[in-house]
């Protein structure tokens, strides 16, 4: 009863969605605005809620967790947070590039720590002074990330990867509830 429960609400969002995104695949025509991801993010909620679906549903905002996560220290203020935190293009190549966040002062030790943290497992990229002070840092993004860790690429491929990354972690859902299955058991 829970499956159909969920069927009901999710059948029309994968519609719309994949009507959607035939219409607008590379290169995008529109943009879906607030509207959409409210509703979309409302409906999986509602989905896993009521389903009982808890341990899905995590795995399966796991990069947008991550990206939170990773954009904590610019969004409380310990790094700069310019308006856009958008990967910078570059109309020449036609790739997308790490966009940066600049330092108009020396960062503080909080943030300097949290930033070499952050570069030490390759999250960011850093810009030093010859002082090893921090001039700028890749903004806190998972687009950044993952453009830090690839490199440059256009934007067809960094959707791709965004997609791939997304999947792998609804795959790793039965291998998680084995898991968690199996040590519940015992």
């Amino acid at each position: 009863e829970r499956h159909l429960f969920s069927l009901y609400f999710m059948l029309p969002l994968v519609a719309v969605c994949s009507g959607f995104m035939y219409h607008n695949w590379y290169p995008a025509r529109a943009f879906p605005g607030d509207t959409l991801c409210y509703v979309t993010g409302m409906a999986f909620a509602v989905v896993g809620i009521q389903g009982h679906f808890s341990k899905m549903l995590l795995l399966f905002f796991l990069p947008q967790i991550f990206n939170f996560v990773l954009s904590c220290p610019q969004l409380f203020g310990l790094v700069p947070c310019p308006r856009h935190r958008v990967p910078r293009f570059d109309k020449v190549t036609n790739l997308l590039h790490p966009s940066k966040a600049i330092f108009m002062k020396p960062p503080s030790k909080l943030a300097a720590t949290v930033l070499q943290i952050l570069s030490f497992f390759k999250l960011v990229d850093l810009t030093l002074h010859l002082s090893r002070v921090i001039l700028e840092t890749t903004n806190l993004t998972i687009l950044n990330f993952f453009l830090v860790r690839l490199g440059p690429m256009n934007k067809k491929k960094l959707v791709q990867v965004l997609i791939c990354y997304q999947v792998s972690c609804e795959i790793y859902y039965p291998c998680f509830n084995r898991v968690t299955g199996y040590l519940s058991l015992h």
